[in-house]
Order: C-alpha cells, then sequence, then structure tokens
C-alpha cells in the first residue's frame, strides 16, 4: 500500500483527430530515443485500454465533468494520427490543440508536456509515426455534461492557465537536479495526479518555481486514490527502489501506480532515476506533509491489545498472514503496514480503496510475479472501520481513527462487489470477545494460531495448527473448525476407533506438529476445545456445513514429479523456500512453515498423503495469486496441484514411532507414506 497514481496522466481524450504519415526511412537511434521518451512519458497506459491494442486508445476515464476516453495516437491514417505533420503533433502536445482547432481537455497533461524539449519531442513523434504498429480504431467521444462539453471554454482555461515556455534550466542547480526536474515538471507529469487542482481543474502550480512553488507535488485526490505528497521523498536510495522495482522499505505501489511502474518508471535508466529521486528530495516538505523516514524501523512488538480489542483481533484473522503481528510484512511479498505512508496518510482514501477492492504489486524485472490481496467488501463497514482504525494507531503510526461511516462513503462511491460466492459463513474472531467465556475461547484461539509459541514442550516442529487450519479455523475449505466438535466423538477409521475431540487434538501434536500430547484435562486443552465449541455454534451432527475440510482431488489423476518440482519453485519457494525449510526473518521470526525436513510435519501426518496434500494445495494455496476471499488463495490445476503434492509430500520429514498401529481395521489409503 502506497504510492497511488491516476490514469489522468497522459489522457488525450479526443487525440484522435489524424492527418499524414511521413514515408521518410527509419533512423532507428532516433525512434529508439523517441521509445525511451514514450516510456518517461508513460504513453501506454492511458492510450491502451484493457484489453485493447497498444497505443489505439479507448481507455475510459472517469472525471467530475463526465467520461473521457483516450484516444488512438498509433500511425493509422484514417483514426489514428498517421496524418500529422511535426508541426500539428507538437501543437496538440504544448498546447492542446488538434489539427482541426479542437482544444482538448486537460485530463491530457499538455501544460506538462509544454516543457518537452525540441530533440524529445521529435524523437517522440518519430517513434510513434514509425515505431509503433497502426491500428484502425475510431475514436470515442467524450461525454461530458454541459457546460464542459462547450470546448470553446478551453481556450479561455489555456489563456489563462497554459505556459507554453520549454522547460528552462536552474543555474542555481547542478546538471543532474536540472535533468530530474525536467522529467519531473514534464514528461513525467507526474503533478497531474500529486499536485493540488484549482477551482477550474488547474494545477496549482507547474513546478516548485514562483508563485504557487509550494503546492507543487503536495498531493491530491484523484478517482478515489490519494497521490501523496512527493516533496522531500525517502532518501534518495529508496525513492529510485521504488520507482524500479514498485517496492522499497517503507511501502509497495498502489492503484494506478503500479501499471505506471510496469509500464513507465521501471524503464528509466539508473541515471534519470536517480535524478528524479533527488529532484524530489529537494523539495521541502508542506505544512500538511508526513515525515518520511530514512531509517526502517525496526521489528515493533505485537500491540499490547492485539487479542483484547475488535479491531486487533480483526487484524490478525485477516491481515496478519501476510503483513504479521508487528506489522513488518514479507520482504518481496506483501508490503510493512508500520511507518507506510498510506496507512499513516491524513487522508485515508487510499487506505479504504485498497481495503474494499484489493491491490496488486507492481510486475517489474525485480518482482515478475504479481501478489494480489482481495478486496475485503464482504466485511461490514464497522468491521473495516476497526481494522483499519488499529493499524493506523500501533506499531509506531500516528494516524487517526476510521469511522464506518467514513467507510459506507467510499463504499457507495466505489460500488466494490465481494470477491468470494461460498456460503460459507466465516466466523468473525472479533466477536470472541462477546463470549461469556471469553478469555478461554480467546485462548484457545491463540494456541491455534501460536501453538508452537505457547506451547513449546508440545510442538516438535516450526508448524502451528493454523499451518493447515488457516486464519485460525476460518477460511472455507481450508480446514476450518466451523461445527467440528458437533460431529465428535466420531469413529476414525486411521484409529480403528471412535475418538474424542480431545483424541483427535492431540493427534495434530504427535503427527503434523511432530511433537507430545497435551493432557485431556489441561487448561489449555479444554481452551483449545471451548474455541472448537465457540465454532460450533448451532451446528448438529446431522448437518452438512459448507466449506468443511478441504475438498477432494481425484485419485485417478497420475503425478508428474518432475512438473511438480517446477510447479513448487515457481509458485512454492518464495514462501516455503527452496529446499521446503520455509521463510523466517533475520531475527529468527517464522514467517511461513517448511514443507519437509525435520522441521516440518511427520509421514503419519495427513498432509504425507499426496491426496490429501493436494487438495488442500488446489483450494489455499499459494496466496496471493488472485481476489479470492479472505487470502487470493489457490489458482492451481488440479494436475498441478497433485504434481505438487506428490513432490514435497514424498520429501524426507521425521518418522512416526506408532505407525504400525494405523488402520488396524484395514482401510488404509494407496497414498499413506508408510
Amino acid at each position: 500500500m502506497a504510492l497511488s497514481l491516476s490514469r489522468l496522466a497522459l489522457l488525450g481524450a479526443t487525440f484522435g483527430l489524424t492527418l499524414p504519415l511521413h514515408a521518410n526511412s527509419a533512423d532507428t537511434a532516433l525512434i529508439e530515443h523517441g521509445k525511451y521518451v514514450a516510456q518517461l512519458g508513460d504513453c501506454i497506459a492511458c492510450h491502451t485500454a484493457k484489453p485493447g491494442n497498444a497505443m489505439a486508445g479507448g481507455l475510459e476515464l472517469s472525471t467530475p465533468m463526465g467520461t473521457i476516453y483516450s484516444s488512438n495516437i498509433t500511425p493509422d491514417r484514417e483514426t489514428g494520427i498517421g496524418a500529422y505533420s511535426f508541426e500539428q503533433f507538437d501543437r496538440v502536445m504544448r498546447e492542446g490543440v488538434t489539427p482541426a482547432g479542437m482544444n482538448l481537455y486537460p485530463a491530457m497533461p499538455y501544460p506538462s508536456y509544454a516543457k518537452m524539449n525540441e530533440e524529445d519531442m521529435r524523437a517522440l513523434y518519430a517513434y510513434l509515426m514509425q515505431g509503433v504498429e497502426p491500428v484502425r480504431q475510431a475514436n470515442l467521444e467524450a461525454d461530458m455534461g454541459f457546460p464542459f462539453n462547450q470546448r470553446w471554454g478551453l481556450a479561455l482555461w489555456n489563456f489563462a492557465f497554459l505556459d507554453k515556455q520549454a522547460f528552462q534550466p536552474d543555474p542555481g542547480r547542478d546538471a543532474q537536479l536540472n535533468r530530474g526536474a525536467y522529467l519531473v515538471q514534464g514528461l513525467g507529469h507526474c503533478g497531474s495526479c500529486h499536485t493540488p487542482r484549482g477551482i477550474a481543474f488547474q494545477e496549482k502550480a507547474m513546478s516548485d518555481d514562483g508563485r504557487g512553488g509550494q503546492h507543487y507535488l503536495a498531493g491530491e485526490t484523484v478517482e478515489h486514490w490519494r497521490a501523496l505528497s512527493l516533496r522531500n521523498l525517502w532518501t534518495v536510495e529508496d525513492t529510485v527502489q521504488l520507482l524500479k522495482t514498485g517496492q522499497n522499505r517503507f511501502a509497495t505501489v498502489a492503484g494506478n501506480m503500479a501499471d505506471v511502474i510496469h509500464h513507465s518508471t521501471q524503464h528509466f535508466s539508473d541515471d534519470d532515476l536517480t535524478a528524479i529521486a533527488r529532484y524530489l528530495k529537494s523539495l521541502p516538505p508542506g505544512p500538511d506533509d508526513l515525515p518520511m523516514p530514512s531509517v526502517a524501523r525496526a521489528p515493533a512488538a505485537p500491540p499490547a491489545d492485539l487479542f483484547t480489542s475488535r479491531g486487533g483481533l480483526g487484524y490478525m484473522q485477516f491481515c496478519s498472514d501476510c503483513h504479521r503481528s508487528d506489522g513488518a510484512g514479507g520482504k518481496g511479498l506483501f508490503p510493512p503496514l508500520a511507518g507506510n505512508p498510506s496507512i499513516v496518510s491524513n487522508d485515508p482514501t487510499s487506505l479504504l480503496h485498497i481495503t474494499l477492492t484489493g491491490w496488486e504489486t507492481a510486475q517489474t524485472a525485480t518482482h515478475p510475479r504479481v501478489y494480489t490481496m482481495p478486496g475485503f467488501a464482504r466485511l461490514a463497514d464497522q468491521e473495516v472501520a476497526e481494522i483499519l482504525s488499529f493499524v493506523r494507531t500501533r506499531w509506531g503510526n500516528q494516524g487517526t481513527s476510521i469511522s464506518a461511516a467514513q467507510v459506507k462513503t467510499l463504499r457507495d462511491q466505489l460500488n466494490p462487489a465481494t470477491t468470494d460466492s461460498s456460503t460459507f459463513e466465516t466466523p468473525r474472531l472479533a466477536d470472541l470477545l462477546a463470549a461469556p467465556n471469553a478469555d478461554q475461547v480467546v485462548r484457545g484461539m491463540r494456541l491455534h494460531l501460536q501453538t508452537k509459541a505457547l506451547l513449546p514442550d508440545n510442538v516438535g516442529n516450526a508448524l502451528n495448527c493454523t499451518s493447515c487450519h488457516l486464519n485460525a479455523g476460518t477460511v472455507a475449505d481450508g480446514s476450518p473448525f466451523v461445527g467440528v466438535s458437533a460431529f465428535f466423538p466420531s469413529y476414525a477409521p486411521r484409529a480403528g476407533k471412535v475418538v474424542s475431540l480431545e483424541e483427535r487434538i492431540n493427534g495434530c501434536f504427535r503427527r503434523s506438529m511432530n511433537g507430545k500430547p497435551l493432557p485431556p484435562q489441561s487448561a489449555d486443552m479444554q481452551a483449545m476445545v471451548a474455541y472448537f465449541d465457540w465454532m460450533k455454534n448451532n451446528t448438529r451432527p446431522e448437518d452438512k456445513v459448507a466449506g468443511r475440510g478441504v475438498g477432494k482431488v481425484d485419485p485417478a489423476i497420475k503425478p508428474d514429479l518432475a512438473n511438480g518440482k517446477a510447479v513448487y519453485a515457481k509458485q512454492c519457494a518464495v514462501c516455503h523456500g527452496d529446499n521446503g525449510e520455509g521463510l523466517a526473518r533475520a531475527d529468527g521470526e517464522r514467517v511461513y512453515p517448511p514443507l519437509w525436513g525435520d522441521q516440518s510435519f511427520n509421514i503419519g501426518a495427513g498432509m504425507a498423503r499426496t491426496y490429501t496434500a493436494a487438495a488442500f494445495v488446489k483450494r489455499n494455496m499459494p496466496i496471493g495469486f488472485h481476489e479470492q476471499f479472505p487470502l487470493g488463495q489457490g489458482g492451481l490445476s488440479d494436475q498441478e496441484a497433485v504434481d505438487v503434492a506428490a513432490y514435497f509430500s514424498g520429501q524426507p520429514r521425521p518418522d512416526f514411532p506408532d505407525k504400525v498401529k494405523d488402520w488396524p481395521n484395514g482401510g488404509k489409503p494407496v497414498d499413506a507414506r508408510y
């Protein structure tokens, strides 16, 4: 969650009035320079619809005045810009006036492009005319209400606000700072989203110089995203890293800024990135700017009320699996929440937007895999407010609380779709606090969530109950605890007898956690049972619970171990390690569990069986893969799930001494490890 940039950048809403492609022979160096200029200007982001042909326009932009569509800027002679002379092209780019004399809406950032030098303008023209494939695609008319559909008024707007003077280097700055200023103020048109707008939709400042310069890049809310202030941004190195990779120590880009990183800034030269970062760092902070840290925070202790407040319990259920109990996130995977600028911003619009609609990382050469956070629109306004208020005021964050009314306002504006159609009713851990035995059931929940830490004498590896029973047993098809206690005592084929719930729990301690059983009458065992009973609700033994278990995978599917190894390397190793060792932070804190080796489950665990593991993987792994509530989990095919399950379940792992006692009455599964 971090900087958010809108599609307002580079929209030539009616840019598609066209004239004649010149037949000059291609100048390869000039065209290559022009391609780089197009990347500096991020032309593709706004002039390419999703889905659609590159540069062919059609991308919709909603504004307070109506709807605008980007135009076709391919060199098609009839519907693109193939007939523009350079002079006509230059006038459109600098003045927003087409060859037919029509004024463009200033959503097309021609006031910024007016600062371009002639060399870059001619190179861009050459690239668009000779380096882009022509696409015949008619432009869509803007749908603007009165009086905004009266384009003659735009000439007055230009008279009042357009400065056509090209960028002039500041003799008081060195060459690199001037290069950064040129890129930010001109081609980068950063002010289009990050500079506050006036009553006439004009940017309050086009540079940091002169009257109103304190407003330049001081932050603005655009399309329900908060484009944060860029003034005095982080360290130069941190800003370069964000623009190059989409993330740094403090933040990860969100919203349309992810597209900007993907299409544009990751392709900038290191020299240009450094120039931009130095220029932004040189701008004095504005009066409302948050102080940008230069040193990453040390891991914070979990908040004292993590398990005693509704916001804390909601966070632990829906957020901590990715962002961790200390708000530190997972390096290269999920962003930190401690010190994150979008979390603590005075304007929480982006945070609310992300929470309701979801988020994706920018796809870059450094981070080619996209990680996804699903939208949490399924949660009620009050629940979202509780969780976000908790996040904004913990781990040293100094944000203000969020109200349910704020959530409702943005929900009404965004109208987000829920990302899960399951009939499974997700229990809310926050409701544990209302139970008559709240202390006991919260302890039971914590024993499932923090088994290794709270019961070190009983857990013999690095796993917790929640390693298999996701989000403390509250995820559909993630082996949830909902209704489970209603079905005990019950016959267990593996034991060959009727077992109690306590015996079933101890089976997990001995097998999945390769440890020792808890005394059945101990306070901790009774707390775990109490948590199960709270999860039972009104379930009866004869009921069928939607989402119970992990589903099934056809055992007729034959595993391909070579493909399983490839799937593991591509989809699993980032969290579970190249050699199945799991993921731990530098301070030793375990992030994700090992899948084989001494610290993983033993051969007596259900997850050591190929088709049980495959069913779990099919529905629950990897996380952050798409938009399914609540973990973005699942997404592999049945064959891939079987292949990768066979690969990791068959790896070396601890023995189970009592294996000879299993299935005394027969019926041993064909995929058992013994």
